[in-house]
């Protein structure tokens, strides 16, 4: 009997609806075991009851042909079940092994995402310490907290003081600025437009520098 799910290659490509399959296979083997046995009840032989007489005549009082086609069937189906069982079982292994090897390896890389994820956050040289509803910061999705790390052509290389970005805002009056921030030690981007609103300002929000 041939492994379900099993490639040429003869590696394993096991499923839950393989597994499904092969315990509906079983569950069709037990019925059909239980309506032979049925037949040789009805006969009142069993499995291992005389088909002959006393003296040594194949008996009239019962169908031979019906009881021998019964006993014949249950002894294929019954190794046919045995072949199932194994495969039911090898079917479970596989599975389980395959998943326990997917959940260390995601893991694994969920691991290795982080470590490289904190390695390339770049240090960021100033935070946000307040937005004002309604104004473009707010707009922009900027929030208190955030850790910014660009903020148009200011970055943490050539960052000096609050000037730099204070230089590029008044330059860049209607323009769409380029921010990015750390904000729960992941990186965000947003597109900020330094404009004039009811507010104060272009930006509707307060920078304070982060001194290392």
């Amino acid at each position: 009997m041939k492994m379900t799910g099993e490639n040429n290659d003869g590696k394993s490509d096991i499923t839950m609806n393989d597994v499904k399959n092969l315990v509906k296979k079983k569950d069709e083997i037990e019925e059909q075991i239980k309506a032979y046995y049925d037949v040789l009840e009805d006969q009142g032989v069993g499995v291992e009851g005389p088909l002959v007489d006393e003296e040594g005549f194949p008996r009239s009082d019962v169908n031979l042909y019906q009881i021998r086609t019964a006993r014949h069937n249950i002894s294929c189906l019954q190794n046919d079940h045995k072949a199932i069982m194994v495969e039911i079982e090898e079917a479970l292994h596989k599975l389980h092994a395959r998943e326990k090897a997917k959940h260390e390896q995601d893991g694994a890389e969920a691991q290795a995402e982080a470590m490289e994820h904190e390695v390339s956050l770049p240090p960021p040289f100033a935070r946000v310490d307040a937005v004002t509803q309604g104004s473009p910061a707010c707009g922009a999705g900027l929030r208190v907290g955030d850790e910014i790390t660009e903020f148009g052509s200011v970055n943490t290389g050539n960052f000096q003081n609050l000037q730099n970005i204070a230089s590029v805002v008044q330059h860049s009056e209607g323009k769409p600025l380029r921010v990015a921030v750390i904000r729960n030690g992941q990186r965000a981007g947003m597109s900020l437009t330094p404009q004039r609103w009811s507010g104060r300002g272009l930006l509707g929000c307060n920078i304070v520098p982060i001194h290392r």
